[in-house]
C-alpha cells in the first residue's frame, strides 16, 4: 500500500512539474534568442523558398509613381494584396520579357487565388512614356505599371540582394513590405509554394 501511495505521489509531482519545466525551458529560450546568443531561424530553417530580405524593405522607400505620377499607395486600401514586383527599363531584354511571361504563368497557376495577388512591373528610369511602356500596358492589361529612378531602386531593393542573378522579382506583402526575392532563373514553384502558403496564413 505505501508503495502504490509514493507512487502515485511520483506520478503527480511528475505531472505538476512538466508545466514548470516548459515554462523554464521557454525563459531559457527566449532570454538567449533575444540576447542574439541563440538563432533559432538558421537552426530550425524557414518556410520560404525566396531569398528573405532581412530587414524587409518598405516599399514607399522606392519612390515609385504611375504614369500620372501619383504615388503607389495601392496597398494602404482594400482588398488587400500580395504583389509581384518585377523591375525593368525601357529596353526590357529577353530576360525582362521572360521574366513577364513567367510571372503572369504563376499568377495563372494560382487558381482561385489569383484575385488576391498582383503583378506590378517597376520601370526604372522610365515615366510611362516609352513606346515599350504603351506596349507594356496593351500587352499585360493586368499587371499594374509603376516607375522609378533606377539609382533610387537599387539602394532600396536590389543592393540588398547581392547575390541573387538579375533581373529578379521580388514579393510584397499587404502591408507594404518587399519581402522575398527570387533570381530570374528561379524555379517558379518556389514562388507558388510561398504565395500559398502565406495566402494560407496570413488575413490578407
Amino acid at each position: 500500500m505505501t508503495s502504490s501511495i509514493n507512487s502515485n505521489r511520483r506520478t503527480l509531482l511528475l505531472i505538476a512539474g512538466i508545466p514548470v519545466v516548459v515554462i523554464l525551458t521557454a525563459s531559457w529560450l527566449w532570454f538567449y534568442v533575444a540576447s542574439g546568443k541563440l538563432d533559432l531561424v538558421n537552426i530550425l530553417g524557414t518556410a520560404n523558398r525566396g531569398t528573405l530580405l532581412s530587414p524587409p524593405v518598405p516599399v514607399d522607400e522606392l519612390q515609385a509613381v504611375d504614369a500620372a505620377g501619383q504615388a503607389f499607395v495601392d496597398y494602404q486600401s482594400e482588398p488587400a494584396l500580395w504583389r509581384i514586383l518585377i523591375p525593368g527599363d525601357a529596353g526590357c531584354d529577353t530576360d525582362c520579357q521572360q521574366v513577364l511571361q513567367y510571372t503572369r504563368q504563376i499568377h495563372t497557376a494560382m487558381g482561385k487565388h489569383k484575385l488576391r495577388i498582383q503583378r506590378v512591373f517597376i520601370g526604372l528610369d522610365m515615366d510611362g512614356t516609352e513606346p515599350q511602356a504603351v506596349e507594356m500596358a496593351a500587352q499585360y492589361p493586368d499587371m499594374k505599371l509603376l516607375y522609378t529612378a533606377a539609382s533610387r531602386f537599387r539602394v532600396v531593393a536590389a543592393v540588398e540582394m547581392p547575390d541573387l542573378k538579375p533581373p529578379a522579382y521580388y514579393l510584397i506583402d499587404p502591408n507594404g513590405w518587399i519581402m522575398l526575392a527570387y533570381s530570374a532563373d528561379a524555379d517558379g514553384k518556389d514562388l507558388i509554394a510561398d504565395l500559398k502558403f502565406l495566402l494560407k496564413n496570413s488575413n490578407g
